[in-house]
């Protein structure tokens, strides 16, 4: 059973839309194109726990604090006997893992060693357990999941699973019954509680709302090259199509995500999208989805 499911983070969709709307350095489209593969890592695992059976609770993307750090855990199985925290990497070559070096073989850039991370958060869960007062035996595990990677110097001892591995160990788990009960409910309910919602690790440029680009794009390919055809937006690169309310209320979303502090206003939006709508075109749409406060020019929409 699935408690909390895998949502695109904030971070994520900023970096998205920023990448869409603005010229990144080499740094940060690296870190860009980082959350894309992480979390495209994390949904082709999801996609592969779906065969898993029995009484489990599956908690995704949770974020802990313990003594003022903070520390994530990319999918937790609770069962009957374990919890399970696994690290879903999406690392793509061949990599070595050399003592506390973990590296690739061919540029030889070094990445966070993943068995240190695993650690760790293992460490900080448990030490969270029994600030609970509450004692369950943890098993923490590095999944790598995509079938492109290598590892060299792999020990037989080190808690990682290779994509080749991925299907037996979830196998392995189903094989092994489960039966749930009051107390691994309460330490679900719990743990969901404490939920951090404001991740510390966010890493986000700073940009100002006069840099980024004013238009609309198309949804599937992020091409710019949109054509109003019929009451549809449809799309010159990939011939993707959306109605004109969905394109007004999709960036809406990323005014909203990108600007908090900004209202949402008919005229904020006209100059967001920069198309060639009329003004009465978003108000109506606006009316329809939102409630409004104010009056005439003054008004806003929450």
């Amino acid at each position: 059973m699935i408690l909390r499911s895998r949502p695109e983070s904030d971070e994520l969709l900023k970096m998205r839309a920023l990448n869409t709307r603005m010229e990144l350095t080499q740094e940060e489209k690296f870190h860009y194109f980082n959350l894309e593969k992480g979390y495209e890592g994390e949904v082709q695992f999801d996609r592969k726990a779906e065969v898993l059976q029995e009484e489990r609770y599956i908690i995704n993307d949770l974020l802990l604090k313990i003594n003022n750090s903070y520390f994530q855990i990319d999918s937790m199985l609770i069962s009957q006997e374990v919890i399970r925290l696994l690290d879903v990497k999406n690392f793509e070559g061949d990599f070595c893992i050399e003592k506390d070096r973990f590296f690739l073989v061919k540029s030889g850039r070094e990445y966070k060693n993943p068995i240190d991370q695993l650690n760790k958060c293992a460490s900080q869960f448990r030490q969270l357990l029994q600030d609970l007062k509450l004692n369950y035996l943890v098993e923490a595990t590095t999944i790598f999941i995509n079938p492109e990677f290598n590892l060299y110097n792999a020990q037989v001892d080190h808690p990682i699973i290779l994509p080749n591995q991925v299907n037996r160990f979830l196998k392995g788990i189903n094989d092994t019954s489960s039966r749930l009960n009051d107390g691994h409910k309460k330490l679900a309910q719990q743990l969901l509680s404490l939920h951090q919602t404001k991740n510390p690790f966010t890493q986000v440029p700073n940009y100002q709302f006069e840099q980024l680009k004013k238009d609309i794009y198309c949804k599937f390919c992020r091409s710019f090259l949109l054509s109003l055809q019929n009451h549809l937006f449809v799309c010159g690169k990939c011939g993707g199509h959306e109605t004109v309310e969905d394109v007004i209320l999709r960036n809406v979303r990323e005014f909203q995500l990108l600007f908090p502090e900004r209202k949402i206003t008919t005229t904020n939006i006209y100059e967001w999208c920069n198309v060639d709508l009329t003004k009465k075109t978003f108000c109506r749409v606006l009316k329809k989805n939102f409630q409004s406060f104010g009056k005439t020019s003054d008004s806003y929409y929450i």
